[in-house]
């Protein structure tokens, strides 16, 4: 929500406007959101009467009853719009279906729109809200660790455009954001895993007293989703809620001065001035999470070369990274990408590197006299370091599968089918072999190869998953 005031003064040619917009919107923690019990969210549409509300066949599939069943019991009409989402479908046509939906239910300028799920949903719906009629409101319910504890924070939405990840989009802040941890409960121990590298990245450089928490319940907190599955301990829950809660209030504290990116030197940037270009260059890309695991490892390195920090607080977050089963190095993270990961941030950041690096641990340093002999030195000595870890550096289920990109059911998926009519098929070589990731337009061509191994039915499972990791990469470039 935004108020705006504005002066105009008239000036010898004409006129000056100076204008200050007020945005304030709010967060509640509310384990069970969907809870009968809890009137909460149901009192944000007890105005309206109704509630559409935008949500992944993923979540919907397993609290789609739950949530029919909290919006019937408080009286409230509920139309939900559920999309098959990943970062193949961060689209315009995901968003359009969106806005489809909304213009069918006849939705009103302040009426807010129900988004539930990770930060792709809240991410092409909320752009939806903010393009239609210029500013719709909306309501936000992240269910994954990302969702909860990073992109609730920002008021950045977005959809991918060709090969160009979030290239169209807008800051448009939700009216509420209500924060329930028990979707973790069903999430997959691999995103558990994915998210929790977001803490480290804010605590690090940030919060000494949640990354000592984080160091403390590493793997506890990842075996039982934060605390929140059946049988976890009451100490692990209890720091979970801690580390959650003071965790996105450093982050909103960081964030809120500079919510429309105007600064450049900001703190939560530590693990993302070398990961937007590392993320991508395997054949199947790196999770978010590891992606910057990997930078922040990195950069923890570079930090102790210049002794920033030292040996022990070194070794203490290359551990914590371990001990997660988070990447800290890959075989292609080399000088050549190094190189071009600096370029192509300093074209980002204005000219500067303004390298996020701990200095000590729960404080941050901005670097921007560090040259390419510098930091190929520290890339060299952060790789004989890594052979005195489990499988050198490299993390646990560190690359994205179907669930980060559409091509699943509730972990099924769906690419098995076709897969199988491929197999029948029997051909040597598809189609999808010339249209896949091997080439520069993989998204567009990729997509194409997946059509037509389809329709000939003359198409290899080869063609086929070349063509499908085609989509993949291309769509996250």
């Amino acid at each position: 929500m935004s108020d705006f005031t504005a002066s105009v003064l008239e000036t010898k040619n004409g006129f000056h406007v100076d204008g200050y917009e007020k945005i304030s919107y709010d967060f509640t923690f509310l384990d069970g959101v969907f809870n009968p019990e809890n009137p909460q969210l149901a009192e944000c549409y007890k105005r309206w009467g109704r509630v559409l509300a935008v949500t992944d066949l993923n979540v919907y599939n397993v609290y789609g009853g739950q949530i029919e069943q909290y919006f019937e019991r408080y009286g409230l009409e509920l139309k939900m719009h559920k999309t098959k989402i990943g970062e193949k479908a961060k689209t315009i046509p995901t968003f359009l279906s969106i806005v489809d939906s909304m213009t069918e239910f006849g939705i009103y300028r302040k009426e807010p729109v129900l988004v539930v799920g990770g930060g792709l949903v809240t991410d092409v719906a909320g752009f939806a809200c903010a393009a239609y009629r210029r500013n719709t409101n909306f309501i936000r319910v992240p269910t994954t660790v990302i969702g909860l504890i990073d992109a609730s924070v920002s008021i950045k939405v977005a959809v991918n455009y060709g090969n160009y990840k979030n290239r169209l989009g807008a800051y448009h802040a939700p009216m509420h954001t209500f924060l329930d941890f028990t979707f973790l409960r069903t999430l997959p121990t691999a995103q558990i895993r994915n998210g929790f590298a977001e803490l480290i990245k804010i605590s690090t450089c940030s919060h000494l007293d949640t990354f000592n928490l984080l160091d403390k319940y590493c793997e506890q907190l990842i075996d039982t989703g934060f605390g929140r599955t059946d049988g976890a301990p009451e100490e692990v829950r209890a720091a979970a809620d801690r580390i959650n809660k003071e965790g996105i209030h450093e982050m909103l504290k960081l964030e809120t001065p500079n919510l429309h990116e105007i600064g450049l030197d900001r703190v939560i940037a530590y693990g993302h001035t070398w990961s937007p270009m590392h993320e991508l260059v395997p054949e199947t890309p790196l999770r978010h999470g590891h992606a910057i695991s990997i930078d922040m490892a990195y950069s923890a390195t570079l930090a102790n070369s210049r002794r920033l920090i030292s040996d022990a607080e070194h070794r203490r977050i290359l551990n914590l990274f371990s001990r997660a089963g988070l990447s800290m190095d890959h075989p292609q993270f080399d000088e050549e990408i190094l190189d071009k990961g600096t370029a192509a941030i300093l074209k980002t950041r204005d000219g500067k590197l303004r390298a996020a690096v701990p200095n000590p641990i729960g404080s941050c340093t901005f670097l921007n006299d560090v040259d390419a002999k510098e930091l190929n030195a520290a890339l060299r000595r952060h790789k004989e370091l890594m052979k005195e870890y489990p499988r050198s550096g490299e993390g646990l289920d560190a690359f994205v599968d179907a669930g980060d990109t559409g091509y699943t059911e509730n972990n099924e998926p769906e690419v098995k089918a076709v897969e199988v009519a491929a197999t029948k098929a029997g051909s040597l070589n598809g189609n999808g072999a010339i249209h896949g990731g091997s080439v520069p337009n993989g998204h567009m061509n990729g997509a194409k190869g997946v059509k037509e191994e389809i329709a000939n039915g003359s198409g290899s499972v080869d063609g086929l998953t070349n063509g499908i990791n085609g989509y993949i990469n291309g769509s996250r470039a």
